[in-house]
């Protein structure tokens, strides 16, 4: 009796230690993590959370877009979004096409939003193009 229990109990620790692991890599903070120190784009959103701000990556860069509903003509929609950098360091070799391809992956999920950019990151788009 004791060896069926004992065994029932390492079932249980196994099945758990699948559960934690299988979590651990779908978590898309970690996600988020692997992608800020590859340079890589990532995007963490929940689209139908209109109140959940999302964050995203480019270029090793850490940004935060606030959402904020609307109405547009046939519902409601998030039509303002303003997008802030984490640490304004990052943003070292930033270009304009860097910030028009953000904005387009950003409309592709938002298409009604109008987005702004907060400071420092406003500042390159009002400079006048040589």
């Amino acid at each position: 009796m004791v060896i069926i229990l004992f065994r029932i109990l390492i079932l249980v620790a196994i099945v758990l230690l699948v559960y934690t692991a299988v979590q651990y890599l779908n978590n898309p903070r970690r996600r988020l993590n692997i992608a800020k120190a590859a340079k890589e784009y990532y995007l963490f959103d929940e689209p139908n959370n209109s109140k959940k701000n999302f964050q995203f990556v480019y270029k090793g860069c850490l940004f935060e877009g606030e959402k904020y509903l609307g109405t547009t003509e046939d519902s409601f929609e998030v039509v303002n979004i303003h997008i802030s950098v984490k640490e304004a360091m990052e943003l070292k070799g930033f270009t304009r096409e860097d910030l028009y391809f953000l904005e387009n992956e950003i409309l592709l999920r938002y298409p009604h939003a109008k987005i702004k950019w907060n400071h420092p990151i406003n500042e390159l788009l009002l400079t006048n193009l040589d």
